[in-house]
């Protein structure tokens, strides 16, 4: 029976990786290690078996609590586990370095202690900084690091001791950076979540600056089957690029959620740019597709749609994690109310 031990599993990302495991291996053991900060969600959870998966409390950042919960028969960490949003990052970075980093150290040195055989460190193109707009050139893997927010800087600094590691004392690591996820049970503070459960009720949808931002779109569960082939296929100490060749402008996300919703786009909301806004994230995804043998299975259109339907058939999830903490966080970002019924 394979064992992993999945770091930040109870997320976004981290939950659909856990369940594409238990579909994929059906002799897996996972241990999902997650400290269920504002972002993590056990509800992402439910229905998950008990015999193969195992639910643990706890941060990364504690030596003993990893050790204890990490056995000397996983064959393999994945780490989703960190402090993830920009603006939050912008506002206080204290928080990302401490997990992003430090967590990140603690899961190689216990890597190392318990002789797990590989770790995949899931990173960001974030690391790679900006890209010119309106120009043809994309993130490869030989592209500089130039990250331009703190939680960038987390990231590039986590990628920086995964190589270390590997370099130093052999650890069999593999990194995957990837663009923006979007799909079900993601929390509401990321744009395309945070758009749609806006609009579902009525209310205006904050762009940023002028919306004409470039982000590179791909579905979750086409990012966890690409993570799932490196983890299988990837080359010791390699990193590979996840995309699903998608620019979307701000703008146009924004009006695709309206226009599938039937909503009027006058909801569309400018609010005051980001500080350091990047501006363009564009992937090319050759090295993923040739080595890999991977391939988005979602277009825009399809997973899109199956976004939608899951947002619409799970109200109460959306209202759950739209607590008070989360519409105070609003409130103070974009400067209005958001409406929780």
């Amino acid at each position: 029976m394979k064992t992993f031990f999945v770091t930040g599993g109870a997320g976004f990302i981290g939950s659909a990786f856990v369940r594409l495991l238990l579909e994929e291996y059906d002799d897996c053991r996972i241990v999902n290690y997650d400290a269920l900060t504002y972002a993590g969600n056990p509800d992402n959870l439910a229905g998950l078996n008990p015999d193969r998966h195992r639910f643990v409390c706890a941060d990364i950042t504690d030596p003993e609590a990893v050790l204890a919960n990490l056995d000397e028969n996983t064959d393999v960490i994945v780490n989703f586990a960190a402090e993830s949003h920009v603006d939050r990052s912008i506002n206080s970075a204290a928080e990302f370095l401490q997990t992003n980093i430090a967590g990140t150290q603690v899961l190689l040195d216990a890597a190392r202690a318990r002789g797990v055989k590989r770790f995949v460190q899931i990173s960001t193109d974030e690391v790679m900084g900006s890209l010119p707009e309106d120009d043809d050139k994309f993130f490869t893997e030989a592209s500089p690091f130039a990250p331009n927010s703190p939680y960038a800087a987390s990231k590039a600094a986590a990628e920086h001791l995964v190589r270390a590691a590997h370099h130093t004392f052999g650890l069999d690591t593999v990194v995957t950076r990837c663009g923006n996820n979007y799909g079900p049970r993601q929390f509401p503070e990321k744009f395309l979540p945070l758009a749609l459960a806006n609009a579902m009720k009525d209310d205006s949808i904050p762009i940023y600056g002028d919306g004409r931002n470039v982000r590179d779109w791909i579905y979750v569960e086409d990012h966890c089957r690409a993570i799932l082939a490196a983890l299988e296929k990837g080359r010791a100490g390699a990193v590979y690029n996840i995309g699903a060749r998608n620019e979307r402008r701000n703008i146009e996300v924004a009006e695709a959620l309206l226009d599938a919703l039937g909503k009027p786009r006058s909801l569309i909301k400018f609010v005051k740019d980001r500080l350091g806004h990047d501006r363009r994230y564009a992937i090319d995804p050759s090295l993923a597709e040739t080595e890999l043998g991977w391939r988005p299975r979602e277009t825009w259109a399809t997973g899109l749609e199956k976004t939608i339907n899951w947002y619409r058939e799970n109200g109460p999830w959306i209202e759950k994690v739209r607590n008070l903490a989360y519409r105070d966080y609003y409130k103070a970002q974009y400067g209005t109310e958001v409406t929780v019924d």
